[in-house]
């Protein structure tokens, strides 16, 4: 059984540029230290920055689709060229973005993003953010002996919602997604489809704390929900055509 509180510990890195070792931030900006059972969260766009993600504007040529779909829904072409070249299909859009579907998940501009970004910069999502995950994971096995589960962690926003919540995108050491179906609601009847996000759910917590402006704050550990870390990895996703949204759309 889940216990009935945890905690959440924001960590101030600094500034993260191309190169960094994020796992060294990590480990010298946790308040308390880092114990066995923490989960650690991780801001994708920090993450994508020390992995040298950050692509300048100025050099990018856009293609005459890029500039199709520029002039179409109202954005930069260039922006448009790299969103493109990150996405697995695009399936429309509205002025200033253009929903894409990119490893499997449903999101706006593939995430690639301009906001925390140097001027005349964007930055895409980690290359392959589960492979990030169990990277640091280990790292963090090796520097500090502990056994932690690591998620990277996006915002996003959802269906006909104003406004942004967590998303995990990366996933290491727990299982994102947990199986509620066999078990029995509060009247005995028995779950046939109830599926928990539990990631999301660690990450709108944690995004409470890092904020979407100058906070600074691109590490959010939590703690008292150690029950949760083992083994898992990566995050289970639907086809387009079981997708309420999706399914729907493209009837």
């Amino acid at each position: 059984m889940m216990n009935s509180s945890f905690s959440a510990y924001g960590c101030r890195t600094g500034l993260i540029t191309p190169g960094d070792d994020i796992v060294d931030r990590i480990i010298r900006s946790a308040p308390e230290g880092i114990r066995d059972g923490d989960i650690i969260t991780i801001a994708e766009s920090a993450l994508a920055t020390a992995e040298g993600r950050v692509i300048r504007l100025a050099d990018v040529t856009p293609s005459p689709e890029a500039l199709r779909y520029g002039e179409r829904y109202q954005m930069d072409p260039r922006v448009a060229e790299v969103v493109i070249s990150e996405s697995d299909e695009i399936v429309g859009g509205i002025p200033g973005y253009l929903l894409c579907i990119r490893n499997g998940t449903l999101l706006p501009n593939a995430g690639v993003d301009g906001s925390n970004a140097p001027d005349g910069t964007i930055i895409p999502l980690p290359a392959d953010a589960d492979a990030s995950a169990r990277r640091i994971r280990q790292e963090i096995r090796e520097r500090t002996g502990r056994e932690v589960a690591i998620l990277i962690i996006d915002s996003r926003t959802h269906a006909m919602r104003l406004g942004v919540s967590g998303v995990t995108i990366g996933c290491s050491g727990m299982e994102a997604v947990t199986d509620c179906r066999g078990k029995n609601d509060l009247f005995g009847r028995t779950l046939e489809v109830t599926r928990r996000a539990v990631g999301d759910c660690i990450a709108s917590a944690a995004e409470l704390l890092m904020g979407e402006a100058d906070e600074c704050i691109p590490v959010v550990i939590i703690r008292g929900l150690e029950e949760l870390v083992g083994e898992g990895e990566g995050i289970e996703t639907i086809a387009p055509g079981e997708c309420l949204f999706m399914g729907a759309m493209r009837k």
